[in-house]
């Protein structure tokens, strides 16, 4: 099952732009599953986005994706204070990424400092052995 909707520009009016065709949402059912356990769990809430005009709703959305990009390069700049805090450890990621366009360099650095950083929350976790699970 799809949803379609026309395309209109952030002021309201018609995009020049704009396909005359409607736009085709896809619809994963296990993402619908989640929002509909949510609503029957939250209806306040529910209610209140309900009653939201649609500029406001579309306006919380925008800050959501804004709240989500600022932490983002929190987070990057967070990681690289840490790589440029330590020489040894900017030179080895120097070395790594020699051959990347230099403004990739940076983001390439982040990715691989959160990838290791990963790793390494990994391996030190708790590991679950196969005999914890249920026994009959």
């Amino acid at each position: 099952m799809s949803t379609t909707k026309t395309k209109t520009a952030p002021n309201g009016a018609a995009d020049a732009t704009a396909s005359p065709e409607p736009r085709t949402y896809r619809i994963n059912s296990d993402v619908e599953a989640k929002i509909d356990n949510w609503i029957k769990q939250n209806p306040k809430d529910w209610d209140y986005i309900q009653a939201m005009p649609l500029d406001r709703l579309r306006r919380t959305l925008v800050l959501n994706e804004v709240r989500q990009l600022d932490r983002q390069q929190r987070v990057r700049e967070f990681t690289m204070n840490r790589i440029n805090a330590d020489p040894k450890l900017k030179q080895a990621y120097e070395i790594l990424v020699k051959d990347v366009p230099e403004d990739q360099r940076e983001e390439v650095m982040t990715q691989m400092a959160r990838q290791k950083q990963r790793a390494v929350a990994r391996s030190q976790a708790p590991q679950q052995t196969r005999t914890q699970g249920v026994t009959v």
